[in-house]
């Protein structure tokens, strides 16, 4: 299978999930807008979200595939069940005490780590600590189920592993569903959805084991050891997980400020939703895909497609995320009043809502270059080095937080993390480079080049069409009627990106051949991938 179907595998997996959470985000915002149940659940939600994305999207699998992709080699199916009994005893018996121990500790947690903010307000406090208390538990599935992802990973298995996410959604839009037929209060509604994200997390882990049953593997417990493989998994998966979290790092930091003003995380749970779109898409398909395929031309010496695979994967991610971000900048307003605005969600909400949404745009292509140069060094396994780089931009996204969120408020949050997931990309590419590991590419950096004035293109026409349809787009439309009209913005955005982009050489149909269908062997002889 070529390195883009791959991509399109996950990817088209992803889609799928990242559809229904604008479904599930929408319900949402009409049931509870931005108002105290919704920042009370969202503030609740973040922590075990926090793991379930550093585990679930790949961080997990930088540590985890290389040595169960080993065990495979080495020790065939046999020793592979072996390594994974192994580690499934450990994690298990770790992932219950540290419940436990949260579980107990969670008005603290709650005081000093979700959400400071909310100690002067008694109700909301305990009405997230109780939240909190019921969701805890997914930490415990999701991690578990990052696990098995892993597995199937390495069995070349993807599609399984990535449309379980589609299950959260599927149940909590079910909650919100039963709730808005019901009339239920909002306090009844967190509630709905608090239980609704435990039912899930189970739910996701039973369909990953079926999933790794099924592929031939049969996991039995065993009594916790820490025998050299998981001590060597350990050892690479604390900084991987820290590495490859940088983004969710940063905006539990950005929750932990925001949650001094009333609705403030809320707004940036919902800009979130919708700049994730993109970035899981395009950004964990990378991510998934390029470690495993990475390693294995390295491991087998053929430096020259490893070198292949890093430029075209860049070349990639930089032509789908760049239009992304430049529609984000320029019709913010129009995608979050179409997507959002209704019930409890009002016109002020949407202006608050769409300027946080177009910074977060602008640090996109930073956000997702991140998924695509980290399997640079994971596949060596160097995970110490990205997340020195990783720690030096949270130090940078905490004080530029602090200091621009009494000034501009959400806005100052989705700055500091924007600067931040920029700082890390330009950081780990030079790294890259001055290693000897990146070689660069002239005609990569033009094709960059005429990538962004084609993106710039696109913005101003974009910008001038929003005019013509602002009457369509306006919330006095029917649904259907702004629906179809932001379709269409998004459809002509499309069409002006990639006429101008093929016309000046920023891509061409030797790309598109190149990226899907990339050569079993690696290249010999001389020169640089092209």
């Amino acid at each position: 299978m070529s390195l883009v179907k791959k991509f399109a595998t996950v990817g088209g997996a992803t889609l799928g999930s990242r559809v229904l959470g604008f479904a599930r985000e929408t319900l949402m915002a009409a049931a509870l807008g931005t108002g105290p149940m919704a920042d009370a659940f969202y503030a609740a939600f973040r922590f075990p979200n926090l793991f379930r994305r550093l585990f679930a999207e790949g961080a997990f699998n930088a540590a985890f595939v290389p040595l169960f992709a080993k065990e495979i080699e080495e020790g065939g199916v046999d020793g592979a069940k072996r390594f994974s009994e192994e580690v499934f005893g450990v994690l298990f018996t770790v992932l219950l005490l540290l419940t436990i121990a949260m579980e107990l500790l969670m008005p603290l947690i709650v005081a000093w780590i979700i959400a400071p903010g909310f100690v002067g307000d008694a109700e909301k406090f305990d009405v997230t600590v109780k939240l909190a208390v019921v969701m805890f538990p997914y930490l415990m599935c999701m991690s578990l189920t990052a696990m098995l992802s892993g597995m199937l990973n390495s069995l070349h298995h993807y599609f399984a592993a990535a449309v379980a996410p589609v299950f959260l959604n599927v149940v909590l839009i079910g909650a919100l569903g039963y709730a808005l037929w019901q009339g239920a209060s909002p306090l009844d509604t967190a509630w709905y959805l608090s239980w609704g994200v435990l039912v899930a997390g189970l739910l996701q882990m039973a369909v990953l084991y079926a999933g790794v049953r099924h592929a031939g593997i049969r996991i039995g417990f065993r009594r916790p050891r820490m025998t050299p493989n998981v001590k060597r998994l350990l050892w690479l998966a604390f900084p991987a997980a820290v590495t490859g979290g940088i983004t969710q790092i940063n905006q539990l930091i950005g929750q932990m400020i925001a949650s001094t003003k009333d609705g403030a995380i809320a707004a940036l749970q919902y800009a979130d939703r919708v700049y994730q779109l993109p970035l899981g898409v395009v950004g964990i398909a990378v991510g998934v895909v390029l470690l495993p395929e990475l390693a294995r031309a390295l491991k087998g010496g053929h430096r020259i497609e490893a070198a292949n695979i890093q430029n075209r994967s860049m070349e990639f991610v930089l032509f789908l995320t760049l239009p992304a971000a430049g529609a984000l900048w320029v019709i913010s307003d129009e995608i979050v009043r179409v997507l959002y605005e209704r019930g409890a969600f009002s016109p002020d909400t949407t202006s608050i809502v769409a300027g946080t949404l177009a910074i977060y745009g602008l640090g996109l292509p930073g956000f997702v270059m991140i998924k695509a140069l980290n399997p640079g060094f994971f596949a060596r396994e160097d995970t110490k080095t990205p997340m020195r780089i990783t720690m030096l931009s949270v130090v940078v996204n905490c004080i530029l937080a602090v200091s621009l969120f009494p000034l501009f408020h959400e806005r100052g949050i989705a700055t500091a993390e924007a600067v931040s997931g920029w700082l890390t990309a330009l950081l780990l590419f030079v790294t890259l480079v001055r290693r000897g590991h990146w070689p660069l590419e002239r005609a990569l950096a033009w094709r960059v080049a005429r990538l962004i004035v084609a993106t710039l293109v696109m913005a101003v026409s974009l910008e001038y069409a929003s005019g013509f349809l602002a009457d369509r787009l306006a919330p006095s439309s029917p649904l259907l009627e702004q629906l179809a009209a932001l379709g269409l913005l998004i459809g002509f955005a499309m069409v002006v990106y990639f006429s101008v982009a093929f016309l000046i050489g920023g891509a061409d149909l030797g790309m598109i051949r190149r990226n899907m269908k990339r050569k079993a062997k690696a290249v010999q002889g001389e020169g640089s991938a092209e």
